[in-house]
């Protein structure tokens, strides 16, 4: 026998014989019988079977496995072994009837296949197949869900596995097992499982229960409470963490606002614009990265911060120097001009980049989200941002409480003419503050990126919805930017799932409104001799 078939054979009679030695009898006679419903539950039967059932699926799949005179036998390397005995029988390949593939014999392969997944593959090929057999979920496969039960620590697999469970147990002839199966799935917080139960607390068409043992009527009803209570507390904590998340990017748009608005009284039309320069700036930085160092592609973002920051920061600094300098004490005209500049930004990121929208890719440290309850899992990237924004006010609110340029910055902006008169450097101080507030501004885009496509017009939808931020939490004011933020943000989520998105703009504006008419300073009143 040549050395290569040796081989073989050799390690197929050390798989066979591993098998034998594991394998229930009764699946091995399943398997080899002519019966093809036998065959169908033996498959599946091997999902309890562990690496010895994946054997026999392996040998399946690649067409090696089949029946001689009802006996289940093994093809391979010309040799052909009895799954039963390990035995090497004296027939020709030829002789045996290989197993045929079709959409029933493949379903059951999918079920052997996700059940020894279940107890041997990675969390994520574990969450597959629990979600696999939650829809062929059968009665023999319930010594393997109780033993997975026993020991399983991820919280979403264990809640698929027990719906598996107690789907099968619903099913159940015995008023205890359906008792039971009710009982565990009143400790669920998935909505499907609301579903399973209401038939349990219903009538049929005659008006007669559909479950007659009145104990898992009330049962099923208890659970019912319990899951809905769980269900509506899981939907309320997801609409408070996206209020927080949408907060934490208005929060970025309008910080540096806030500090050019109350330093220099400038209404900048192109602070949105200035979102859209710190995107592309993170787009630029995320080609490099992929054109020249590969390896450390996942850190990319990291790299993008000092980038954005600076690149906005230079355009708002050339914004102040070349026009705003001039128009200090002219609303109106400020106005008009920062919207002037805010087209040739947009105008010059068409011809430089295109107009249609660039997706950049999140690194694989922000992809997925964490499943805190079933309906609640909060995006990794959504975290991230969040973290990001407290970072960056950490960092504004060091840099205006305890440095030289922070002290001149809140001078100026609490008595312009006196802080000149005592030797601040007021146009310096201006061209600082509002280079930090562009740069803060493409912190914001870099933000943005991260979660919605970059493009030309990018910055147009978050312009309103910063200065409202602004003039809601008080000109200047950090305490107020992150109040009324993380405020708009949580209300408006709550809205949009009452009254729906545009309804809840409107309410929104509706409320600003109402609301400056009777506090015109804000949240947070200025303080200063000049702050009427």
């Amino acid at each position: 026998m040549p050395t290569g078939l040796l081989r073989t054979f050799l390690l197929l009679v050390c798989l066979i014989g591993s098998a034998r030695a594991e394998l229930d009898p009764a699946v091995v006679d399943g398997l080899g019988a002519s019966d093809f419903q036998r065959r169908i539950v033996a498959i599946e039967a091997l999902a309890l079977a562990g690496e010895e059932g994946a054997a026999v699926v392996a040998a399946i799949e690649a067409g090696e496995f089949g029946a001689y005179a009802g006996r289940a036998v093994v093809v391979r390397g010309g040799a052909v072994l009895d799954l039963a005995s390990g035995e090497v029988l004296d027939i020709a390949p030829a002789d045996v009837a290989l197993l045929r593939l079709n959409n029933r014999l493949r379903r059951a392969l999918a079920t052997a296949k996700s059940g020894i997944a279940l107890e041997a593959g990675s969390d994520a090929e574990r969450l597959a197949a629990a979600r696999t057999l939650l829809g062929d979920a059968s009665e023999a496969l319930l010594p393997l869900f109780e033993r997975v039960l026993e020991s399983e620590e991820v919280g979403a697999i264990r809640e698929l596995v027990l719906q598996s469970a107690a789907r099968v147990e619903l099913g159940a002839p015995d008023p205890e097992r359906r008792l039971q199966a009710v009982k565990r799935l009143g400790a669920s917080a998935d909505p499907a499982v609301i579903a399973m139960l209401r038939p349990f607390v219903s009538r049929d068409a005659t008006g007669q229960w559909i479950e007659p043992d009145p104990t898992v009527r009330g049962t099923a009803e208890a659970s019912i409470g319990a899951v809905e209570r769980r269900v509506a507390f899981a939907r309320q904590a997801a609409t408070v963490f996206s209020g927080l998340s949408l907060g934490s990017i208005l929060l970025l748009a309008a910080l540096g606002l806030a500090i050019t608005f109350g330093v220099m009284g400038v209404i900048n039309m192109a602070h949105g614009e200035l979102l859209m320069v710190g995107a592309y700036a993170t787009f630029v930085v995320q080609g490099l990265f992929r054109m020249h160092l590969p390896g450390w592609f996942d850190w990319y973002v990291v790299a993008a911060i000092p980038v954005a920051f600076l690149a906005a920061a230079a355009v708002g600094m050339l914004m102040e120097r070349s026009v705003l300098r001039f128009l200090y004490g002219r609303p109106l005209e400020s106005l008009l001009a920062t919207w002037g500049l805010s087209l040739v930004l947009i105008q010059t990121a068409r011809v430089t980049f295109g107009p249609q929208n660039l997706e950049l890719a999140n690194p694989s440290w922000m992809s997925g989200s964490v499943e805190l309850l079933p309906g609640l899992a909060l995006p990794w990237n959504r975290i991230v941002i969040l973290g990001f924004a407290v970072f960056v006010l950490a960092l504004i609110w060091l840099t205006m409480q305890k440095t030289r340029l922070g002290l001149f910055v809140r001078a100026v902006t609490q008595n312009r003419p006196m802080a000149g008169c005592v030797g601040v450097p007021t146009a310096r101080v201006d061209t600082l503050a509002f280079a930090i507030g562009a740069g803060v501004a493409g912190l914001g885009g870099l933000a943005l990126s991260q979660i919605a496509n970059v493009g030309p017009a990018m910055g147009q939808g978050y312009i309103v919805d910063s200065f409202m931020v602004v003039v809601l939490g008080g000109v200047g004011q950090l305490a107020g930017a992150v109040w009324a933020a993380f405020g708009l943000g949580v209300v408006a989520k709550f809205l949009e799932g009452w009254a729906g998105a545009v309804i809840a703009k409107i309410l929104v504006l509706v409320f600003i409104i109402a609301f400056i008419q009777k506090r015109p300073q804000g949240l947070f009143a200025l303080k200063g001799r000049t702050a009427d």
